[in-house]
């Protein structure tokens, strides 16, 4: 059967009369031909003589040309290469057999395991579904990450964004959540990560054990541009066939930032005029068309989370201020927590799961207001507290604070190889507030 696939899709890709267009010039990433007929999104072939082809997707026109970017290095290409429309759009086999798999950025296997025996294809380009159609969040999904189930509840389905600059751990925490959290499986997106970091993740962070249980896309910082953003729809539309299975799916995107960055290097290469600190209007209309595809839907839910790497520590610049506007929450790094060896640096008071309160019983948003209230009480006093000038008796907020402190940091501090069941941790969370 596998085999009769491979044939009637070799036989779909067949045209027997081709209508060739060539190559007119290559101004900085864009290739422009004369020709041939193509639609906007769809692939071409350039042809190099004695390489392999070129594969193409159309990104725009100008006059009469064909405004095309490469999927791969553009070396070869030259004045009069001929261009060969396929009629068809990227797409990704997807079935059971992609877990425990690594994938570039096309969809294509790099773990040096064979070819993918997959025999469904889905496009990369997909709708959102219905919003009427889709399910209210109603059920905690323990991640396995103390701060995170205890004052950060996040919900089977919601979408939640990490912020932080670079070096704050946001790897780690991924790594913890894809080897602890409560799901059928992970759907990892590495887009624009740097090369030596994406086995030293698979390795350190994920393991085996979270290896098994995932698929894993990878578009480095080398690639083309327009790889890295097909990255991130490959491993969404990996997602959405799981979670159209009926399946609880995890997905973690690192990051939409450099998703973000290769959108903009597409728009200015086509011509976009570039507004917000740079970055062209097309980049905050593709943000919510990427994000919105992850969530709940009729069957099964994709319970997605972006990490957002913000420029000089900034959460409020353009693509962290956006990304917040649309996810159902967001989780602060904090490099001054990490500075204290406080891991994961989770800053509780800048952080929030807007779900939370529809899906936790009341004691236990009691118990996570009361930890909140201690951490912004000690804050506000910590300097008066650290010179010695608070008295102690002045304050009973203060004081109640200064006596759990201790507790409350400890109960937020999770070594990385310590994993923790939903039910303790909502246990300790209220044992620190019981008396």
């Amino acid at each position: 059967m596998t085999l009769l696939s491979d044939y009637l899709e070799r036989a779909s890709q067949f045209d027997p009369i081709r209508i060739e267009g060539k190559v007119a010039q290559v101004v900085g990433l864009i290739i422009e031909s004369m020709g041939p007929d193509a639609s906007l999104g769809e692939l071409v072939r350039i042809r190099l003589g004695d390489r392999p082809p070129l594969l193409a997707e159309v990104v725009g026109f100008r006059d009469d040309r064909i405004q095309l970017m490469p999927l791969a290095s553009m070396e070869g290409v030259k004045p009069g290469s001929p261009v060969v429309a396929t009629g068809r759009t990227l797409g990704v086999s997807v079935g059971p057999q992609l877990l425990g798999r690594v994938l570039d950025g096309l969809g294509q296997p790099i773990d040096g395991l064979g070819p993918l025996k997959a025999v469904t294809r889905a496009p990369l380009d997909a709708n959102p579904p219905n919003p009427l159609t889709r399910e209210r969040i109603r059920t905690p999904l323990p991640l396995g990450v103390r701060a995170m189930d205890g004052i950060l509840t996040c919900g089977q389905g919601q979408r939640i964004g990490i912020f932080a600059g670079s070096g704050v751990g946001k790897s780690t925490l991924l790594g913890m959540i894809a080897r602890n959290a409560r799901a059928d499986l992970n759907v990892i997106a590495l887009i624009g990560e740097r090369g030596r970091e994406v086995r030293e993740f698979l390795e350190r962070d994920l393991g085996p054990e979270g290896l098994a249980r995932s698929v894993v896309v990878v578009a480095t910082s080398d690639q083309p541009a327009l790889q890295r953003l097909k990255g991130a729809f490959v491993a969404t539309a990996i997602a959405e066939y799981f979670r159209d299975q009926g399946a609880n799916v995890i997905m973690m995107m690192d990051s939409v930032t450099r998703f973000a960055m290769a959108q903009r290097e597409v728009g200015l290469a086509v011509g976009e005029p570039p507004a917000t600190k740079g970055y062209t209007p097309s980049v905050f209309a593709l943000l919510p068309r990427l994000l919105e595809r992850s969530g709940t839907a009729e069957r099964g839910a994709i319970t997605a989370l972006y990490t957002v790497l913000v420029e000089g520590d900034d959460t409020n610049e353009p693509i962290a201020d956006t990304v917040r506007g649309i996810l159902d929450g967001h989780v602060v790094l904090s490099r001054d927590l990490a500075a204290q060896n406080h891991y994961p640096a989770i800053d509780i008071l800048n952080s929030v799961s807007r779900v939370m309160p529809e899906i936790v019983p009341p004691e236990h948003i009691r118990a996570a207001g009361q930890l909140r209230e201690t951490l912004a009480v000690y804050r506000d006093a910590r300097d008066l507290i650290n010179i010695g000038a608070y008295a102690a008796g002045s304050n009973p907020q203060i004081d109640r604070a200064i006596a759990r402190i201790d507790a409350v940091n400890g109960f937020l501090r999770q070594g990385v190889q310590e994993p923790m069941a939903f039910e303790p941790t909502i246990s300790a969370l209220s044992s620190l507030f019981a008396s």
